[in-house]
């Protein structure tokens, strides 16, 4: 269990993907360039095993974007997509409408 505060420490928005290339040398792995609204950020998620590239640019999807940043593969990932697991495979989350990038999940 975590206490509310903490809850309200997680930073999630709805971002945009632009951009979706696998990573060298790995199955599961993508670099993403994500559109926050008021910046753009690249990311590594671990979603290549269920998705192709072109199928996921232009989805919107919730990022942890006040996540430490970690270094994948050589790349600095600047967040962490929420994604919900079915049979061990990432299944992404999406808004049921357009809205604006940036926007603050509550």
């Amino acid at each position: 269990m975590i206490s509310f505060e903490d809850f309200q420490k997680l930073d999630i928005r709805i971002g945009e993907i632009l951009e979706a290339e696998p990573v060298p040398e790995t199955d599961k792995l993508f670099k993403l360039k994500i559109d926050l609204g008021n910046e753009q950020r690249d990311l590594v998620a671990g979603i290549a095993d269920t998705y192709s590239a072109q199928d996921i640019i232009g989805k919107q999807i919730p990022i942890l974007i006040n996540l430490e940043p970690k270094t994948i593969k050589g790349i600095e990932s600047k967040g962490m997509i929420l994604a919900i697991d079915v049979d061990n495979k990432a299944t992404l989350i999406h808004p049921d409408k357009k809205i604006i990038n940036g926007s603050k999940i509550r």
